[in-house]
């Protein structure tokens, strides 16, 4: 499954709250070129939208953002939840994750939490929030003691600056909100300039 995500550069962060949403969400991120989606956990609706995603759209590989318990990282994956993505490190939704053979993407920021990230396995780590933590400075910096660590990047991230942090050796992909606010048009816009943008790296 890992290979499957790092074929997405671009991860939209999606905070749905009914159905209508998220088939226009999905439809949009179809049409405009991008095959991903990070559903998070900050509505009730989440676990809905995951399955409805997960069932009518097998084409975007659907996962789970902020998630933050073992409860909702089980509910998730019941639901259809490809990848697992916290804005920290847990152990307790590690272990959820490794036992259902699924992807676990957690945030981190410092050196000890990518150890305790590594001590279970995990080489793919999110690191968030990008901007408020040192930014392109502190990601570059942690790839002189872990080589073997890569990041996908949330965080004061746009589509005016994305693009260039794709660029940084240990950066595989960024995540955001950014593309898909506004109306239909308004998101289908963005995400079509992304697709366009990511053809130029």
């Amino acid at each position: 499954m890992i290979e499957k995500f790092l074929q997405n550069k671009v991860v939209p962060v999606a905070v749905l709250n009914g159905k209508e949403e998220t088939e226009e969400t999905l439809s949009c991120l179809l049409q405009g070129g991008i095959n991903a989606i990070e559903i998070t956990y900050r509505t009730a609706y989440a676990g809905e939208a995951i399955e409805y995603a997960s069932k009518n759209y097998p084409q975007i590989l659907t996962g789970a953002g902020t998630v933050t318990t073992k409860q909702q990282a089980k509910d998730a994956i019941k639901k259809g939840a490809k990848f697992i993505v916290g804005p920290g490190f847990s152990c307790k939704v590690a272990k959820v994750c490794k036992k259902a053979g699924v992807l676990y993407v957690p945030g981190v920021v410092t050196p000890t939490e990518i150890m305790a990230a590594k001590d279970m396995g995990l080489k793919l780590l999110k690191f968030f929030p990008f901007s408020n933590f040192g930014g392109e400075k502190t990601v570059k910096a942690l790839a002189g003691p872990f080589p073997d660590v890569k990041f996908m990047i949330t965080g004061g991230i746009d589509g005016s600056n994305f693009t260039e942090f794709l660029k940084i050796k240990n950066v595989v992909s960024i995540g955001g909100s950014w593309m898909l606010k506004g109306d239909k048009q308004e998101k289908l816009a963005k995400i079509s300039e992304i697709t366009e943008k990511l053809k130029e790296i």
